[in-house]
């Protein structure tokens, strides 16, 4: 989603939380991804949003303020994923 929407401003940031930076690289090998991918180590970020379960998504727009959230695992490549995102692209 993000190859095909980012041309038209979506942004993904993918946090890593607390696996070592080389355990990322190996799996970044195998699955290479056109996104950013950030470490938090020392589960910062978790902390700071409450991440209980992965993966969280925040939805953010393009004010910087929260649309949603989501836990769990999303199609977001299904027809209504595309639908919702391009819906969020268009404000």
């Amino acid at each position: 989603m993000y190859r095909q929407f980012k041309d038209r401003g979506l942004e993904v940031v993918a946090v890593n939380l607390q696996e070592p930076k080389s355990k990322v690289d190996g799996w970044l090998k195998k699955h290479p991804v056109t996104f950013r991918i950030v470490m938090d180590p020392d589960s910062a970020a978790s902390r700071a949003y409450r991440i209980t379960a992965t993966p969280t998504v925040y939805i953010v727009g393009r004010d910087g303020k929260l649309v949603g959230s989501v836990i769990g695992e999303r199609p977001w490549t299904s027809p209504k994923g595309q639908v919702l995102l391009e819906a969020l692209l268009a404000q």
